[in-house]
């Protein structure tokens, strides 16, 4: 609309009920001040209103609210506003509440139908609650802002007559429908050319009503749906997980682990598995079985339910050795399979151990090639763990983000020395503090975080703090993209739409996951959803499983244990992958501690 907004005039046409002199015109005049300046209706019962009549019709944009100068509980904590152009036939505009404070508040309205502007000339305010519970409504001041100029109104008021035109032989042709008045129905449908509904809508009547063909009934139905007719009501549902233990067609009857291992993978948890959507293949590698590393490749097909052995020694076939807590990416389209990173028990971190070794997997010839000997000496990672990988097929570009370096100083004696360094700097031990780091060349910190230390404890100089802070992503420590491309990532943290206001980790545990680790992720990029599934609190294996929905960035938890829905038992260390074109999920494997490793609990994953 190109004419501007302003303020639209208006006068009291109607109200409910009004108490002593607390009368309805007195919500023309902003008066904060006063404590008499507002309309109170003379009881809290329903229906309570007010109903004000604009000048001529226009396009109501918004609807402003002044308060008093103090929080008052009369104020209204709920109401509806209401918009038509005579005062018996309105349409809801707003369903919202004020704050109980002395700010006035502005809310838009409701001035489209199907893409159009509809014109008003009487808007009706309806308070539900007060925020005193047992106190009458109070309504201090009201502004409306719109369109009311004739040149930008009178077109939509013709719109809006020709729809509620339309509208009402709509329901004459759906009475007409549903009494089986056919003649009536056709004749009035073939004078006025007006639909009643979507021709499918139309076609799945006479098929399930009239004809009662249920089988040509669910075609319609079925096709609806790969149409995507329903994607945006599905979109709106609480998802429901139906979970489904899988017994692979070669699972051995003899209730024994060791009668398993030549047909199917055994427990193991810091695996690896990717999958083929393309050839409905998924693939494991490698994990921990409690006892030592493993190198065993598998390949489970999903339409068969069968595991093959691929290898069960990939470091005699010219791949990787054992190893676990690494990660792999499947390119679909050249066939391929990347694997980088592994842990490394202190004992065996020897220089030589120690370097990052990059392999690929040919799918089709089924053989192994080594990359690089050691990615860090060609400007990539050093021997990582815990990390992620995510590929760009198109590109041709692998990222690899996070996790923790391997090197070969013991890792508690650093750590004692690291603490020591910290009870030195706090109690300002300078000498002592300097002395023990020169001989054992073990740094407190990232060098950005003493540099940042140093600038804002010990000189106070604010502004070069700031700067420092301004420039740390451009620093790199461990949590950077490694790419060949020179690639500076952007981050923003992400507050989900329905995060708990009141700073309480209670408080969001029904609304988004607790904190966490050893859990896993996928994303379905068709619905741009990201599942979350198990983990380790701190305390306990997690059994919940939850959805993110990027656009509306809302998190759903799906359920709160899934082995009481007959899904998987609480874990930690498992593997989780996603077939966006089935929409199934698979999780396999988990970590177990030495005192749960009972029979029973190795069987299966």
């Amino acid at each position: 609309m190109a004419a501007k907004s302003g303020t639209l005039k208006y006068s009291v046409y109607k109200w409910s009920s009004f108490s002593s002199s607390y009368l309805p015109e007195n919500i023309l005049c902003d008066n904060p001040t006063d404590q008499s300046s507002r309309w109170s209706s003379d009881s809290n019962n329903p229906p309570q209103y007010l109903t004000l009549k604009l000048e001529r019709p226009a396009i109501v944009e918004g609807v402003i609210f002044g308060k008093y100068e103090k929080t008052h509980v009369c104020n209204l904590k709920k109401f509806k506003v209401y918009g038509g152009l005579n005062d018996e036939n309105m349409v809801e505009l707003l369903e919202s509440g004020l704050k109980n404070d002395h700010v006035s508040e502005i809310f838009p309205l409701r001035n489209e139908i199907d893409g159009n502007h509809f014109p008003c000339r009487y808007i009706k305010i309806v308070p539900i609650q007060s925020w005193g519970p047992s106190f009458n409504f109070s309504i201090w001041y009201v502004s409306l802002t719109g369109i009311d100029d004739p040149a930008t109104v009178k077109p939509c008021m013709n719109w809006y007559n020709t729809y509620r035109e339309r509208e009402a032989i709509r329901l004459c042709l759906k009475h007409f429908r549903q009494h089986h008045y056919t003649e009536a129905y056709e004749a009035l449908q073939k004078k006025t050319k007006v639909a009643l509904e979507h021709p499918a809508l139309t076609e799945l009547h006479n098929t399930l009503v009239i004809s009662g063909e249920f089988d040509a009934c669910e075609k319609l139905v079925d096709n609806a749906g790969e149409e995507g007719w329903f994607n945006h009501f599905i979109s709106q549902q609480d998802y429901r997980p139906r979970w489904t233990a899988i017994e692979p067609a070669n699972h051995s009857s003899v209730n024994n682990v060791a009668d398993t291992r030549d047909t199917r993978p055994g427990m193991r948890g810091g695996h690896q598995m990717a999958i083929d959507v393309h050839t409905d293949t998924i693939y494991l590698y490698g994990g921990w079985d409690g006892n030592q590393d493993l190198s065993d490749f598998w390949a489970y097909n999903v339409p068969s339910q069968e595991w093959t052995c691929l290898s069960k020694n990939t470091l005699e076939e010219g791949g990787p050795s054992a190893r676990s807590c690494h990660k792999m990416c499947l390119d679909h389209e050249r066939k391929q399979i990347y694997t980088l990173g592994r842990y490394l028990d202190s004992s065996m971190r020897t220089p030589e151990n120690l370097k990052s070794d990059f392999y690929v997997y040919d799918i089709d010839t089924g053989k192994w090639t080594l990359i690089t000997e050691d990615t860090f000496s060609m400007g990539g990672p050093k021997l990582v763990f815990d990390h992620q990988m995510a590929m760009d097929i198109e590109k041709q570009t692998l990222y690899v983000f996070g996790g923790r370096v391997l090197s070969n100083f013991q890792y508690r004696e650093r750590e004692a020395i690291r603490l020591c360094l910290k009870h030195f700097r706090q109690h300002h031990y300078t000498e002592a503090y300097e002395a023990l780091q020169k001989k054992t060349k073990v740094a407190l910190e990232h060098p950005a975080l003493t540099e940042l230390h140093n600038t804002l404890v010990i000189s106070g100089e604010f502004d070069a703090c700031e700067k420092l802070v301004d420039n740390a992503g451009e620093e790199g420590w461990f949590n950077h993209f490694i790419s060949q491309q020179d690639y500076r990532p952007r981050w923003t943290a992400i507050e989900p739409a329905n995060h708990s206001s009141v700073n309480n980790v209670a408080d969001t545990r029904d609304t988004r996951p607790g904190m966490r680790g050893g859990h896993q992720m996928a994303i379905d990029v068709h619905t741009d959803t990201i599942y979350l599934y198990g983990g380790w609190d701190g305390n306990q294996d997690l059994s919940d499983f939850w959805a993110y929905n990027v656009p509306s960035q809302e998190w759903t938890c799906l359920s709160k244990n899934t082995l009481e829905e007959g899904g998987p038992s609480a874990r930690s260390c498992h593997k989780m992958c996603l077939d966006h074109e089935r929409k199934q999920i698979y999780t396999l494997g988990r970590y177990l501690d030495s005192s749960m490793r009972t029979p029973e609990n190795l069987k299966g994953c």
